[in-house]
């Protein structure tokens, strides 16, 4: 077979995944098991991969699908304990005093609060804690994934302290050799790789600055009784205000500090800036923005885990900060967790692992389940249990509810994940082939010549729609990218940076992203119709890097020490 066809069988599986879920509408519960068959008999044939293989990359997808799920399990079962224990009455009620808008309140919560969480732990963790807060602040289910989706953008390549980039970047480039090209001009890796930091960091300043106002209009327009775009350009101003609040510090600390804190600290200080601002009304609209009568909604918007505030009627009224002190924990485990050596290598150090899984070289799978978000929001929610006074009736409803929701996401991950993953560990095959999704990018390199850079974030998006990471993106393609940049004899670091950017913005249409955030506000089966109206985003995205990249590379004429 020729490269076109091998390139369009390995983009089958994703092809159909997108005509099920988005064309027909196919609950993912029915089409992602389809999609996992396909792609194992495509591996089988087409590629010539070993049953052994095939059944150990299945298996290895299964362990990390167990990882998802404690995450999912932990974000549903803080929100169902501060559910029963007046927690959430109390962040509610706190809102009435920032702004009743909701388009504030997603900007606040969702934006700021979700590219901190990010920062912090990453892996989809933003959407799984933010979208079960915003239905519990009365947003209706779809609107509150769609939105937490949108946070999988800007903050990713900076997410879970640096990860996509540290990890992700580091480990997916052949570092020993290029170090030794980079020794022989004069240069040093250290300096190479935080000229792929900044060029991450100065990239996603420039896009992400409009995010926050594109999270407002695709959340009015799909979500507004009037179905209007003008509803959310009125608030503009304060939409563009937070997004330039968050990318300044964001791109100076990745510039000037690398690559572990931008989000983090972008974050903070987007919300030390925007909260007391929209207290005071600053740049804010004369109109107040709200979804239509809950009575009113679509069935398609509304899922099972719509809060009832009477749950927690005869407790004594919470405090605001008393409510928020859980999320406040939650930050403050998930940072320390990250960057406290001794406490990061205790949590560690519990930690169970398959090594060459079937005797299979480099598949290998593993759980750190005190490590993993799962386990820190797990601590936070034992210590919620003793802070909010709650009583053992009232954990046992909590636990018992987010046993409940978590069953379903299970099914549709048993899928996903191992699908993800014979797909990237098809590389080891009989056919002498590259893995399937190097045969996809080869694919689009060898078509679009010259043009290549606008196309390649979409490469490193593609990267991630497959994996539902960036992390994995980056360690699947930025040698690749390096590749085609040597052959086109443009800026290497530059376009590692836009494979990284790309790779940030395709968590917006990832598919088990979408899934493992659906579990958590019950919205299960609806997946396409959350990834229709990401992929707004995720093409603005896309675009603007392409510009970008063109410009950086055509017009500025960006170098760097092995061109």
């Amino acid at each position: 077979m020729n490269e076109t066809t091998l390139a369009l069988l390995a983009f089958l599986p994703l092809l159909l995944a997108g005509i099920l879920l988005i064309g027909f509408k196919i609950p993912a519960k029915i089409a992602m098991p389809i999609v996992f068959f396909t792609a194992a008999i495509i591996g089988l044939t087409a590629w010539d991969m070993s049953f052994s293989r095939v059944a150990a990359s299945t298996v290895q997808g299964l362990i990390q699908t167990a990882g998802l799920l404690w995450i999912i399990f932990g974000a549903i079962l803080l929100l169902n304990t501060l559910k029963h224990s007046g927690g959430i009455t109390a962040i509610r009620n706190g809102f009435s005093g920032i702004s009743p808008d909701r388009r504030v309140q997603a900007l606040i919560v969702a934006w700021l609060f979700g590219c901190f969480i990010e920062g912090a732990s990453g892996f989809g963790t933003p959407a799984a804690v933010a979208a079960p807060l915003m239905v519990a602040l009365g947003f209706p289910a779809l609107a509150a994934v769609v939105v937490g989706m949108m946070i999988q953008s800007t903050p990713v390549s900076f997410g879970a302290v640096g990860t996509p980039v540290v990890v992700g970047v580091g480990s997916g480039l052949d570092r020993a050799g290029i170090t030794a090209q980079l020794e022989a001009t004069g240069s040093s890796w250290e300096v190479f790789f935080q000229m792929i930091t900044n060029g991450v960091a100065i990239t996603h300043g420039i896009v992400g600055i409009l995010m926050p106002l594109i999270l407002v209009l695709v959340m009015v327009r799909f979500f507004g009784a009037n179905r209007s775009w003008k509803e959310g350009l009125s608030i503009a101003p304060f939409a563009i205000f937070t997004g330039v609040a968050f990318v300044v510090p964001y791109t100076l600390v990745g510039v000037f500090l690398g690559p572990e804190f931008p989000s983090m600290i972008g974050a903070m200080v987007g919300l030390a800036i925007v909260v007391p601002a929209a207290r005071k009304g600053f740049l804010l609209p004369k109109d107040t923005w709200d979804f239509p009568e809950a009575s009113s909604w679509p069935d398609e918007w509304i899922g099972n885990l719509q809060i009832k505030l009477d749950d927690v009627a005869g407790k004594a009224p919470m405090s605001t900060l008393k409510g928020w002190i859980p999320y406040v924990l939650l930050a403050i485990f998930l940072v320390a967790s990250r960057t406290v050596e001794p406490l990061r290598n205790a949590l560690t150090s519990v930690s169970l692992n398959w090594a060459n899984i079937f005797g299979e070289a480099g598949v290998s799978g593993g759980i750190q389940p005190l490590y993993l978000p799962g386990g820190i929001i797990l601590a936070v929610v034992i210590v919620t249990y003793f802070i909010h006074s709650m009583n053992p009736r009232q954990m046992s409803a909590a636990v018992s509810e987010s046993t409940k929701t978590i069953f379903g996401a299970g099914f549709v991950l048993v899928f996903t994940v191992p699908m993800v993953r014979i797909l990237i560990n098809s590389g080891v095959n009989g056919a002498d082939l590259v893995s399937m999704p190097v045969m996809m990018a080869q694919a689009v390199a060898n078509n679009v010549g010259g043009v290549y850079p606008f196309f390649a974030p979409a490469v490193g998006a593609l990267g991630a729609f497959i994996a539902g990471s960036n992390t994995v993106s980056n360690l699947m393609l930025a040698e690749f990218q390096f590749n085609i940049a040597q052959t086109l004899g443009l800026s290497t670091a530059m376009m590692v940076a836009l494979q990284a950017v790309g790779a940030a913005a395709g968590n917006m249409i990832a598919i088990h992203n979408v899934v493992a955030a659906s579990a958590t506000v019950g919205l299960l089966g609806r997946e396409g119709t959350t990834i229709r109206k990401t992929i707004i985003p995720t093409i603005y995205y896309l675009i603007f890097t392409g510009i970008i990249a063109l410009v950086a590379f055509y017009v500025i004429g960006v170098t760097d020490p092995l061109m």
